[in-house]
């Protein structure tokens, strides 16, 4: 089991998310979140920023730690505990937003017409996975330095294309959940909404501010208590 888990299925995963990506790309499907903004804003938007700024950090944080492992290997004392905080409190963020998330998904009629089964297993799927980090990084203190010298390694194994699963196997049971959920997380970001990362708008940081002019009622339009049939288009002047 601990080869099938921690041996294949990686290479499973990262290959579904390869192929699954340039078949849903070459095959007329546009990569996109499927933003319901319009359906739906105030909620919307202080979940999304703390999801965003939350799984930002911390996913920096795992990235940093997995090509210079030697920097987090020699954080000790006030630096490591300030590390540990930090991460636990971004991971607590990324967790508030995702329910929030959840929260509007299956509570705000608009938003519910809209959503599919994926978006839903994937939101569970996140917030479980974010979960568990944070019970690790409070119960299994020093993340930072073991990851570096247990679970680094062990990734480097499985990109060598020599999976060595020997410090995986002696790992707890929680870390071993948080690596499959990693893995599978991996394996379905083809089939959600998740794949949108892929084709990030970086280059909205550096192009013009867009003008948008409203003809219609902003707050009634953007009201979920509205109703489509209250709704009139604006005479054009």
């Amino acid at each position: 089991m601990d080869m099938l888990l921690f041996g294949a299925l990686p290479y499973v995963a990262f290959a579904i998310f390869v192929i699954g990506s340039i078949y849903r790309y070459q095959n007329g499907f546009k990569y996109s979140s499927l933003s319901s903004q319009l359906l739906e804003t105030e909620k919307l938007f202080s979940a999304s920023v703390a999801f965003h700024m939350g799984i930002i950090v911390i996913f920096l944080g795992h990235f940093i730690g997995f090509f210079f492992p030697s920097l987090f290997s020699s954080i000790g004392g006030t630096s490591l505990v300030i590390l540990e905080i930090v991460g636990v409190m971004f991971g607590v963020l990324a967790i508030i937003g995702l329910v929030m998330l959840f929260i509007r998904r299956v509570t705000t009629d608009r938003i519910k017409v809209v959503t599919n089964r994926m978006d839903l297993v994937i939101e569970v799927l996140l917030i479980l996975q974010f979960i568990l980090g944070v019970v690790i990084a409070i119960e299994m203190k020093w993340g930072s330095s073991w990851y570096a010298s247990n679970m680094v390694p062990y990734l480097h194994s499985i990109f060598a294309f020599n999976p060595d699963i020997a410090g995986m196997v002696a790992m707890p049971i929680l870390v071993k959940l948080h690596v499959v959920g990693a893995f599978l997380i991996i394996l379905l970001i083809p089939f959600s909404r998740l794949v949108h990362f892929l084709v990030a708008p970086f280059h909205y940081i550096t192009r013009p501010y867009q003008v948008v002019r409203w003809n219609w009622n902003r707050k009634t339009i953007r009201d979920p208590k509205t109703s489509w049939d209250d709704i009139q288009r604006p005479k054009n002047n």
